[in-house]
C-alpha cells in the first residue's frame, strides 16, 4: 500500500523507488503482485505518463485511509495518546474574535501539545493553497469537495450610527427605509430586499443606497462611519452595538431570518486526530444559535 501511494504521489516508478530506497524493478514486482492478488489492473503505464485505473483510484483511496489510520495508531501509542502538531485555522475577524479566540485557552488546556496557527482574515481562503486545516464560513456554502459541520447560525439586525441618525432621523417602520441610504452587497443573495415581519405578515422591502460591497466587514465599517443604514449578521456588529457605535433599528419588525455558520475542512476519515478534535470541540461549544 505504501508503494502504491508513493508511486501516485511521485508520479513514476523510478521516483517512487528513489524515495523508498528500492530499485525500479522491485517497485514493479510489488505492483505486479498486488494486481495479481486483487485480479485487477491498478495502474496504466506508458513511456510518458502513469495513471490510476478506476479500480486503482478506489484502492488508492482505501490505501491512503488505512495508512493514515495506521500512522495515527502508532502515534497514539508512541506519544501516549497525546495529539500534537500544527493546526491551521482560518476565520473571519469578527466571528473569530467574538467566538473562536475566547475558546482557545480551553482547547489548549485539553490538548497542550497541539500548536494552533490562527489566521483571522475577511478574505475567503482556499484551504489547499493556504494549507489551512479548517475554516469557518458564514452564509450558504457553495458546492465544493470540502466537508462541513454546522456550528450554528447568526441572526441579522438593521443598524446605523448615532451620527447618521442625528442627520437623517431614525426609521420608525420599514417603509421609512425608502427615504434612507441603505448599504448593500454587490453579489447575488437569497433575497433581493430586506425581510420584515408585521404581526403575522412577512414581507420583503426593496432598499437603495449609494454603496455596495462584497463583504460584511466593509459594510459594517461604512455604517460605523455614518454613511447609511446596514443589515448585517448580529455577530458582525455585536461589539459596535455594545460600544454605542451602532444602534439597532426596527427590532419589532425583525424578519427573524439567519445565516448558517459552518466549519469546513478536507479529508473525512483521513484527517489527523488534532483536526477532528478541534472540529468536535467547536461543534460542542458553538453548535447552537448565535
Amino acid at each position: 500500500m505504501e508503494v502504491l501511494t508513493t508511486i501516485v504521489a511521485a508520479g513514476s516508478f523510478s521516483a517512487a523507488a528513489r524515495k523508498l530506497d528500492l530499485t525500479p524493478s522491485a517497485i514493479s514486482r510489488i505492483v505486479g503482485r498486488m494486481e495479481g492478488r486483487l485480479g485487477v489492473r491498478l495502474l496504466l503505464r506508458t513511456t510518458r505518463a502513469l495513471a490510476l485505473t478506476p479500480e486503482g483510484e478506489a484502492y488508492h483511496r482505501a490505501c491512503q485511509r488505512i495508512l493514515a489510520d495506521m500512522a495515527e495508531a502508532e502515534q497514539a501509542v508512541t506519544e501516549a495518546a497525546s495529539p500534537r502538531g500544527r493546526l491551521r485555522i482560518s476565520c473571519s475577524i469578527p466571528y473569530g474574535s467574538l467566538y473562536v479566540v475566547p475558546l482557545i485557552p480551553a482547547f489548549l488546556a485539553l490538548y497542550p501539545d497541539i500548536l494552533l496557527d490562527v489566521s483571522l482574515t475577511d478574505s475567503v481562503v482556499d484551504l489547499i493553497e493556504e494549507r489551512a486545516d479548517v475554516a469557518i464560513r458564514v452564509g450558504p456554502l457553495p458546492d465544493s469537495a470540502l466537508m462541513a459541520r454546522r456550528l450554528g447560525q447568526s441572526g441579522r439586525v438593521v443598524v446605523a450610527s448615532p451620527a447618521y441618525l442625528a442627520r437623517h432621523g431614525a426609521p420608525r417602520v420599514p417603509e421609512d427605509l425608502r427615504h434612507h441610504n441603505c448599504l448593500g452587497f454587490n453579489f447575488r443573495r437569497q433575497r433581493d430586499g430586506w425581510p420584515f415581519r408585521q404581526g403575522d405578515e412577512a414581507f420583503e422591502l426593496p432598499v437603495k443606497g449609494n454603496v455596495e460591497a462584497n463583504n460584511g466587514e466593509t459594510v459594517r465599517r461604512l455604517a460605523v462611519a455614518g454613511l447609511g443604514i446596514a443589515r448585517l449578521g448580529a455577530f458582525y456588529v455585536y461589539d459596535d452595538i455594545k460600544a454605542g457605535r451602532l444602534v439597532t433599528l426596527l427590532e419589532p419588525f425583525n424578519g427573524g431570518d439567519s445565516e448558517p455558520v459552518h466549519i469546513v475542512f478536507i479529508g473525512g476519515s483521513t484527517m489527523p486526530a488534532r483536526v477532528r478534535l478541534f472540529i468536535d470541540f467547536l461543534v460542542e461549544k458553538l453548535g447552537k444559535p448565535n
